[in-house]
């Protein structure tokens, strides 16, 4: 059988090619690339490895997994992966196996479950030893597949309520209440919360949840939009600001949900000359614009590379069965104020 080429028309070494240098079949090949080697001759092996020397021939880690009962690599599910918390996400997980001799394999599920169900299909064919995962609202039964493969999975950035699963999180509830409590410090006088549908996610629930207890810690009541099918349309929403936002009265926009908050600011630009003092805006994360964008943005913030390295650790002490690493972490939040808010 020829080889297969690279793009630049260069030789590929495959494993048939070794198998045909050696004299020998590509399953003798294959039990060798993985270690296993008990009922093979030191002549076979040799002819084996003489091949690989003389070829430099690299075996390709998708196909060992395939074939051995570890591969080393992770599969990672982020929401979006086109945001710098989710890139933060990854390198921090990045970071981790790296030492450890991981790989990960990384997908963009766009918070959709259907995404979601075909990447971890595909990458339970490839044999990955586990997965990290930013879960979307329908995730407890799309989760299954990986249970039932006996995988390991940890959760990153929430945790579903009615499933016991392992995962790494950051305080939102208190970091949400004690940024809008500050707020009402501030002055804001009327309160207006853009959000998606909570579902079973634990930061949407915690962060509405942090938001309405400050509030009626202080007497406040608010009104809110909701964005359907996890979607922002600005002109629905440009709409909505207008109905409720008067120009005189003090009025906060809460943005809880960090994939939602570009399009919720450039809703505001009819409001960006009230601000801070009669209209302000307070999101979650987008910390590589919020800083430079005029006005600059007033953001919760994760710390997302954090984040990542603590799921790899629990992903990888599971996968190992050490026990040494608690599933369940969460970590605090800060609070970057810029010229959204008083």
């Amino acid at each position: 059988m020829a080889s297969s080429k690279t793009a630049a028309g260069k030789k590929r070494i495959t494993i048939n090619d070794i198998a045909q240098m050696a004299g020998t079949s590509k399953t003798t090949v294959s039990f060798y690339l993985n270690g296993k080697t008990d009922r093979m001759s030191e002549e076979t092996q040799k002819r084996i490895r003489l091949a690989i020397d003389e070829t430099g021939y690299q075996p390709s880690p998708l196909a060992r997994g395939m074939n051995a009962k570890q591969s080393n690599l992770i599969g990672v599910i982020i929401g979006d992966i086109t945001n710098t918390f989710s890139n933060l996400i990854v390198k921090g997980i990045e970071s981790v196996i790296d030492d450890e001799g991981y790989r990960m394999l990384v997908c963009s599920s766009n918070f959709d479950k259907k995404n979601e169900l075909a990447y971890i299909d595909r990458l339970l064919a490839i044999g990955v030893d586990g997965f990290i995962v930013q879960p979307t609202a329908q995730f407890r039964e799309v989760s299954k597949s990986i249970l039932d493969a006996g995988k390991q999975l940890v959760f990153i950035d929430s945790k579903l309520y009615d499933h016991a699963s392992s995962w790494v999180k950051t305080d939102n509830y208190e970091s949400s209440y004690q940024a809008v409590d500050q707020c009402i410090h501030k002055g804001y006088e009327r309160f207006i919360v853009v959000t998606a549908e909570p579902g079973l996610i634990s930061s949407r629930i915690e962060r509405f949840s942090g938001f309405v207890d400050a509030l009626e810690a202080h007497g406040l009541g608010f009104s809110q939009f909701i964005l359907e099918n996890d979607r922002v349309d600005p002109e629905a929403l440009k709409a909505y600001l207008a109905e409720q936002i008067d120009g005189e009265t003090p009025t906060l926009v809460f943005a809880p949900n960090c994939w939602a908050l570009p399009d919720i600011y450039r809703a505001c630009k009819d409001f960006y000359p009230l601000m801070p003092d009669r209209v302000g805006l307070l999101g979650f994360d987008n910390t590589e614009w919020a800083e430079v964008a005029s006005p600059s943005v007033s953001v919760v913030v994760q710390p997302a590379h954090e984040e990542g390295e603590v799921a790899a650790k629990v992903l990888l002490d599971q996968i190992r069965q050490k026990g040494e690493v608690d599933p369940h972490q969460v970590l605090d939040c800060s609070v970057l104020w810029g010229a959204t808010t008083l």
